[in-house]
């Protein structure tokens, strides 16, 4: 059945809609599986060469053939038809295969409604300022999309995007009430589904060879940092995170349970600062050892190692204070003493041979550290990301075979040999150093930052930070991570950028991603409290901010709406009179469409409605003559032609 030429969609806007399915769903491409993406483009390439040719449209079964090759993909990919991302997956594919059904303006309207929709799927992804611009953009495609359907094709291509310009921009106020005033929570707007936070990388809770050298090839920012003060000395920032103390002879892990509380001895004056954390589905704070003041609803756990009552699923702001010279646990339990002295049975000998030799030497604890410290800057100890495969007895193999390793090596090789003397000794995961921005002053700490060191129990002493990367690669705490390996190591792009230029311009680029940050995105209920407190408004709660938020958008509305009323365009009484004849014609069931010239629709006329053809002619003609041949006193003709028709 053909399509009414009221609700058809003329040929010319086919490549409107075209752009809004490629605008809302391009930046998904970056995320979603390679199948998908190209099953996406070859549908819209081959609705283009259809549309190009003025060829006939698929028929509906191919569309279910399609459809269910896509659902099925989509189905093995994920398991799922739901969640995040198999959500967003069915959406791009809908949206693709709604491009070969585009018939009627109802179509047209599908695909504006769910350009809409795919627009809010991108922040699940990334809230940078990058995809606000390019979100924006998207909503001016689709708005001028919107006007060209409904003004056909005597819109102008330059008057409907500055028409939509014009009401993008006129949404801006309406957009800043809503995010200065809509009452701010904790949480986002509605229940994500459960894989929302899925792929998030970062620190793990447990540890194994290669763990921290694959994560130290990302150049992600896990988070900021802003001191009060001078920034401390690079050889003192140790970010702690987990503290690993159960060995399997691969793997480091947390042991579980909390300690009693930690007995810390300040030494320094306190350090206050503010850290921004990145997402990390962690409830870990990485926190300057060692944390003497904490932010609310946060604890330390026994082990110096800070946690949040839940899982960091968004970027978060906390103040910590920490003393940088301190002693810990200077008497501590006999069970923890004994965990930390375990070892696996029957793995590693030469490790245990060894320490076992030193220990029967007569050396204290202390000595025998520094003899562990001295092994490793005696022998042909390499620093890498690209150590050679370990086998099941994997500290013997690094320390007397390959001896190349990265942090997590030096660590774990220290530990065991601690352990085999009868040291209480461990491993703590976290960051090191990180890189100060010049032009706002935070201190930027990237997964490249990711560093593992040790921690020995010593008498008097307490537990004492161990570091033997320090002396295999001692620049890597001077410097960092970019300055120590070998040309041809996988270290993260951002770290290879030599060029001062280069450098400046990925100093300003952070700086303002980090404004934006900090002030849009971090614009939380304390900062909107703030915010109206300043402007005398003291009481915030949610009635209040509902009723200020109404009539700051009345207020709006009222001033937009006399500008409208004020800018509108009179038209002329011919104009008048000729909409008031197509609303009969509409009464009167006449298939015109609103694109169509005068003289067409009087042929349609004719055809579809003789009875009314001799009528209708005569308004044709009198409103050509008034409108065309400068003949006003027609006017008179055309409202009497208008009113008699039948």
């Amino acid at each position: 059945m053909s399509t009414a030429a009221r609700e058809a969609i003329d040929h010319a806007a086919t490549p409107w809609l075209f752009g809004v399915a490629a605008i809302t769903t391009a930046p998904h491409f970056l995320h979603q599986p390679g199948w998908l993406s190209a099953f996406a483009g070859l549908i819209l390439l081959w609705g283009t060469w259809l549309w190009q040719g003025d060829r006939r449209l698929p028929g509906r079964w191919v569309l279910f053939l399609l459809v269910a090759l896509g659902c099925a993909g989509i189905l093995l990919e994920f398991h799922s038809l739901f969640g995040r991302d198999a959500g967003v997956a069915m959406l791009v594919m809908f949206m693709a295969m709604k491009l070969l059904e585009l018939k009627s303006r109802r179509d047209a309207m599908v695909i504006v409604t769910l350009g809409f929709f795919l627009l809010l799927t991108h922040y699940f992804y990334a809230q940078g300022i990058t995809t606000g611009l390019w979100l924006l953009g998207s909503l001016w495609l689709i708005t001028a999309a919107l006007i060209r359907l409904h003004g056909g094709p005597a819109s102008p291509l330059r008057a409907t995007l500055r028409y939509a310009a014009s009401l993008v921009a006129q949404a801006l106020p309406f957009m800043l009430l809503l995010y200065l005033l809509f009452p701010r929570i904790s949480g986002p707007l509605w229940g994500l589904p459960q894989d929302a936070h899925a792929g998030k990388t970062g620190l793990s809770e447990q540890m194994a060879p290669g763990a921290i050298a694959q994560l130290v090839q990302s150049g992600d920012i896990a988070f900021r940092v802003r001191f009060d003060g001078p920034l401390p000395a690079r050889d003192k920032l140790y970010w702690r995170g987990p503290v690993m103390e159960n060995f399997d002879g691969q793997t480091w892990r947390q042991s579980p349970g909390r300690l009693a509380a930690e007995q810390i001895e300040a030494l320094s004056l306190p350090v206050t600062y503010e850290t921004t954390l990145e997402a990390s589905e962690q409830r870990w704070l990485l926190t300057l050892d060692a944390p003497t003041g904490l932010p609310p609803e946060t604890a330390l756990n026994g082990r110096l190692t800070a946690y949040a009552r839940q899982a960091i699923s968004q970027r978060q702001r906390f103040r910590f204070a920490a003393s940088l010279d301190f002693r810990f646990n200077v008497r501590e339990s006999t069970g923890v003493l004994e965990r930390n002295r375990a070892l696996p049975a029957g793995l590693n000998p030469q490790t245990r041979a060894l320490a076992v030799d030193w220990r029967n030497s007569g050396k204290t604890p202390a000595a025998i550290v520094n003899q562990a410290l001295t092994l490793f800057a005696g022998r042909d100890f390499a620093y890498t990301l690209q150590p050679p495969l370990l086998g099941r007895n994997g500290i013997d193999d690094f320390l007397f075979r390959s001896k190349r390793g990265f942090c997590e090596h030096y660590a774990a090789a220290f530990v065991v040999l601690m352990r085999s003397a009868g040291i209480p000794a461990r491993v703590v995961g976290g960051y090191q150093g990180g890189e100060r921005n010049p032009l706002d002053g935070y201190l930027v700490i990237r997964q490249s930052d990711a560093h593992a060191w040790a921690e020995v129990w010593l008498d008097g002493r307490g537990w004492v930070r161990v570091d033997p990367t320090a002396v295999v690669a001692p620049a890597r705490l001077e410097n960092g991570i970019g300055d120590v390996l070998a040309a041809g190591e996988p270290l993260p792009a951002v770290l290879q950028l030599r060029s001062d230029m280069l450098r400046n311009l990925r100093y300003r680029w952070e700086a303002l991603n980090n404004a934006w940050n900090q002030q849009i995105l971090g614009y939380d209920s304390q900062s909107q409290r703030d915010l109206l407190s300043r402007l005398g408004l003291a009481d915030t709660g949610w009635q209040n901010l509902a009723v200020l938020l109404a009539a700051s958008c009345s207020l709006a509305l009222a001033a937009l709406a006399a500008w409208t009323m004020y800018n509108r365009p009179r038209h002329d009484p011919a104009t008048r009179l000729w909409h008031k004849a197509l609303r009969h014609l509409t009464r009167r069931q006449v298939n015109w469409a609103p694109w169509e010239t005068p003289l067409t629709i009087a042929q349609r006329v004719r055809l579809e409605q003789p009875a009314l053809g001799e009528a209708f002619d005569r308004v044709v003609e009198a409103y050509l003559q008034t409108r065309y041949a400068g003949a006003t006193d027609n006017l008179k003709t055309l409202r009497a032609a208008v009113a008699h028709l039948p």
